[in-house]
């Protein structure tokens, strides 16, 4: 097929390395051209000059930007996917974005005779490089079932969760799991540490029982090796519960420990923790430990 993939970032790079690698021809445009200079070369991949004609060129547009005003602009902005796409084209935002803003481009789309689905994922860098992600998939069954055998070249478990904006709901409470898992992660360790307990034995024994968790596991392993090398940067957290928060007022929900991990992000990032992994919270939990046996002395 002719796929359009708009987004050569961190994510988004694996991810159409993985169907140019299953015989696609991938059409790409990036906001930031030196993106694209690695793909000049690349047989498989055609380089275009706007969102617009990538779509021109498409059967499937594939985005994968960083926030919903992004998404808006690269698909409904000037130069967007819906300017140069034709009815019958299929829009698929992997992005992680506001429900809303799914909702929204889903119905503007959908007067141009267009096809969107959501499907933000979850699983990081590795999962991109692996094409192990987990996808959840906001749209229209028939839609999802045509476009189903390229996620299963992207990841390893894919659902349809609902009707438009559901994968983006799947996804924000995905974040809240996760952001909130990483934070007691690392305050558990920071504490064991802190108390003269060896945290790896701590980490081995919890790992056999009820504390168990993937998290606990593969993220508690990092912050003890001190790898902070970023699979999923601070910042995006801080964004991702962020969208979590604002989706929240609008429903009057209390999030109470959504927004308490959501106020660790915004210490990370004001930390200029932001770039590294969302594993270096335990460098801030260390940090906040030192400031207060500072204040004590």
């Amino acid at each position: 097929m002719n796929i359009g993939f708009i987004g050569l970032g961190l994510m988004g790079a694996p991810m159409a390395s993985n169907l140019a690698k299953a015989g696609h021809t991938l059409h790409v445009w990036s906001r930031r051209p030196q993106a694209l200079a690695d793909y000049a070369k690349r047989p498989s991949y055609q380089i275009h000059p706007s969102a617009a004609a990538v779509a021109a060129a498409s059967e499937v547009v594939f985005v994968m930007v960083a926030d919903s005003p992004d998404v808006h602009q690269v698909i409904l902005g000037e130069g967007g996917v819906a300017e140069g796409g034709k009815p019958g084209l299929t829009v698929v935002d992997m992005s992680t974005i506001a429900p809303e803003t799914a909702r929204e481009v889903a119905a503007a789309l959908f007067e141009r005779g267009i096809d969107f689905l959501d499907a933000p994922v979850s699983g990081g860098e590795v999962g991109a490089i692996n094409a192990s992600l987990t996808i959840m998939v906001g749209g229209e069954e028939v839609v999802y079932e045509r476009i189903k055998p390229l996620f299963d070249l992207l990841g390893k478990s894919v659902t349809l969760i609902g009707a438009s904006g559901a994968g983006q709901v799947a996804k924000a409470c995905n974040q809240i799991i996760t952001g909130v898992g990483v934070c007691a992660v690392a305050e558990a360790i920071n504490f064991a540490h802190k108390t003269g307990v060896d945290a790896e034995r701590m980490r081995e024994v919890l790992m056999g029982g009820f504390a168990a968790s993937r998290i606990l596991d593969m993220h508690g392993q990092r912050m003890l090796e001190r790898n902070f090398v970023p699979g999923f940067k601070a910042w995006m957290h801080q964004k991702d519960l962020g969208i979590v928060m604002d989706a929240a007022h609008a429903q009057y929900l209390t999030l109470p420990t959504a927004a308490a991990a959501l106020q660790l992000y915004n210490a990370m990032v004001g930390s200029d923790l932001g770039d590294e992994d969302t594993t270096a919270m335990l460098k801030l939990f260390e940090q906040m430990s030192t400031a207060a046996e500072g204040a004590s002395a």
